[in-house]
């Protein structure tokens, strides 16, 4: 994963200082840096895919927060504006095209970017699947881990593949790459059914609903990012949370040894793009097929 020489922006920060975590001590120009560095192993994540954004613009401190997936007063040209086919007549939504675009999200305060599981190529057949592992109170982090496995068991099962990525809140997200033939109500139906299953097999750990009331001491198991217009944080985004934690790929080996769902931060993801000899998810697309 050895960082490329960093691409350029002509989006330029106005108040590049300005704190957006500001107990970790990260500004603006440290988030850009950041995401010039992870930009070639985020970019497929990210380009060319309908966005939900959550925007703070005084920090995570502040009461101010927008989750937006429309255009703002003042938004920068490299953040698009593009027509649901669906809606043709509605309120456009957003997309970015390249490193300017993810630039321009930076400047307008964006800590969190959550793209639909599709490309604005295809927008009726999603390209992945993403089953989040959401802990209760009382869940044991090695439990989501085995949770983890056992969603990749699974998939493996039916012919799919599975990667693992920390959420950057308190669980796992696992996430099967699709060759773009089936349209969104197959999708979700499969990850329903798959959620169903592990409820099913395992009641006393799984949850395939989300009930506030039987939550503690299981592990929810969220289908619903798969849905049309649904979205799940990308991979290498940031959370706007305290510790300034991101959306990390992992290799499945080095789950086991992870402390924690918020292991990785703006602080040490520099460190872990010098250590890793490869992109965890490398192969992602590689390795998808069609659902059958």
């Amino acid at each position: 994963m050895s960082p490329r020489t960093p691409p350029a922006s002509d989006v330029s920060l106005t108040h590049p200082d300005r704190l957006y975590w500001p107990d970790e001590g990260v500004t603006k120009q440290a988030l850009a840096d950041y995401y010039a560095a992870v930009w070639p192993f985020m970019a497929p994540y990210v380009v060319n895919r309908p966005l939900a954004l959550l925007r703070l613009p005084d920090g995570i401190k502040a009461q101010q927060r927008f989750f937006q997936k429309h255009a703002w007063k003042g938004m920068n040209a490299h953040i698009e504006e593009i027509a649901d086919p669906q809606d043709p007549g509605g309120e456009k939504l957003l997309r970015i095209a390249d490193f300017n675009g993810l630039v321009a999200l930076v400047q307008s305060a964006v800590l969190e970017i959550h793209p639909w599981g599709t490309t604005t190529d295809d927008w009726e057949r999603p390209d992945m699947i993403t089953m989040d592992l959401d802990p209760g109170e009382d869940v044991a982090w090695s439990a989501v881990i085995a949770a983890a496995f056992d969603v990749k068991a699974r998939l493996e099962a039916r012919g799919l593949a599975a990667f693992v990525k920390t959420s950057g809140g308190k669980g796992l997200h696992v996430v099967t790459p699709l060759a773009p033939k089936a349209g969104w109500t197959e999708v979700k139906d499969f990850a329903h059914s798959l959620a169903e299953s592990m409820s099913a097999d395992a009641p006393q750990k799984y949850l395939a609903t989300a009930t506030k009331a039987k939550r503690s001491g299981h592990i929810y198991i969220d289908y619903l990012r798969n849905g049309r217009g649904s979205t799940a944080v990308a991979a290498y985004s940031t959370r706007a949370r305290a510790g300034a934690p991101v959306s990390m790929p992992l290799d499945w080996q080095e789950l086991q040894g992870l402390a924690g769902p918020a292991a990785f931060t703006l602080a040490n993801v520099a460190q872990r793009l010098e250590t890793r000899p490869k992109d965890p998810w490398g192969d992602f697309f590689d390795a998808a097929v069609p659902l059958a």
